[in-house]
Formats: structure tokens, sequence, C-alpha cells
């Protein structure tokens, strides 16, 4: 497989990722946390793609990346006053929602699990292609499974090249640490993985605990 490797500030190059995804190729896109090898969510073999090219086991959920909460209905059921409330204050925003699934979605996506995570991402190119495909956009960190999560277009390269369809660089990457998941299928609201938002400020919008474990999955 020949990797693309594609410059986020050219409109062509941008086009040319879009038709990738479209297509149900994979690519590696700049989020503000970490770069994630993203693939058409409602389309079964490019999420498993996903899982190939990283040698991920297809028991591991992935977040789906989405362009604004007016889509969340399109991938969650029964979703929270709660999720709303956080929702205005974080997205776009490196706060990922673990919510019951909707009934479309495929077991791929969420690693046979009854529930998703999704999250609107705040980077620009990749709010840009989103908007502009109208995809829902599975994407884990674009790294080999276990190995560090990268930040640079370069790092990806060097670690995924040929077994991916391309590259979109846009640079580094703000935050550097992969979001927070917070999980609102219960009562009890859980932080189950932290990063960059912090329980205490979830709680504080809630105006409720918001938990977490001491330790992180």
């Amino acid at each position: 497989m020949i990797t693309r490797q594609l410059n986020a500030n050219n409109l062509s190059h941008l086009q040319v990722a879009e038709t990738i995804l479209k297509d149900g190729g994979t690519v590696a896109v700049p989020t503000e946390t970490v770069y994630g090898l993203a693939a058409d969510a409602s389309n079964p073999e490019a999420v498993a793609a996903i899982f190939t090219a990283k040698g991920r086991p297809t028991n591991h959920p992935l977040i789906v990346h989405i362009a604004s909460v007016d889509e969340l209905e399109n991938w969650a059921i029964d979703i929270p006053e709660q999720a709303y409330k956080l929702a205005k204050v974080f997205w776009p925003g490196p706060l990922t929602m673990l919510l019951k699934k909707a009934s479309h979605v495929s077991p791929l996506v969420t690693g046979g699990l009854d529930t998703i995570g999704v999250r609107v991402p705040s980077q620009p190119i990749l709010q840009q292609i989103l908007q502009s495909s109208g995809l829902g956009l599975a994407a884990p960190s674009a790294n080999p499974y276990k190995r560090l999560s990268p930040t640079s277009a370069k790092q990806v390269f060097q670690a995924l090249d040929g077994r991916i369809n391309g590259i979109l660089d846009g640079g580094e990457c703000t935050i550097g640490v992969e979001s927070t998941i917070v999980d609102l299928t219960n009562e009890e609201i859980t932080v189950l993985r932290a990063g960059p938002i912090s329980p205490s400020e979830l709680s504080s919008v809630l105006s409720q605990l918001v938990s977490a474990p001491a330790q992180h999955s």
C-alpha cells in the first residue's frame, strides 16, 4: 500500500483526504489532542482497516468524531441532559462522552459493546473535513497498538507508512494528550480516562460529583 503524504494547507490535498475517507480508506488526521487514524465510522470495512493498520484487538472500542452536537442523535440513544450541558461548555474540545449506541452502529466501532464514545473535535482541519464530508469518523490514535500516540505527521509516517492510505499533515498537535472520557450511561458519572478536562471541571458544570477511578483505562 502506498501512503500518500498530504498537506492540510493545500485545498486539493484536503479534497484528496476527504475522497479517500468517503471511498472507505484510512487517513491519519490531526486533532487538537494527538493524530488520529480516521475512517468512515458507518463503513464496517473501513473501520476494520483501522484495526489491521494498528494491529489493535477488535474488542477495543473506537471514538467517533462528529462535526457538532447536532449529530449526536445519529450515533447515540437515550442521551441524558448532562451530555448537552457538557457539550455546551466543552465541545468542540477534548472531551469524549460514553453513551448508549444507536442500533445501526457497527459493533466493530464499539468493540461489541452497547455503548459508544463520541466527541466533537476543535481542530480546524478535522472540523473542515467533518463538515464538508458529512461523515462521522472513527479515529483512534494513529500509532501501532500500545505505542506512543503521535503528535506530528512525521511520527505517523515513521510508524504507519505502507499500512494506511494517507497522512494529512496539519502541523503539531496543540495538546498532545488524548481526550478525557466520561461515562454518562449510569446515574453515577465517572471519568474512564484522564485527559485535559478534569473531573472537578465536569463536576462544576453538572453541579454533581463526577468520580474518577484510581486506575484509568
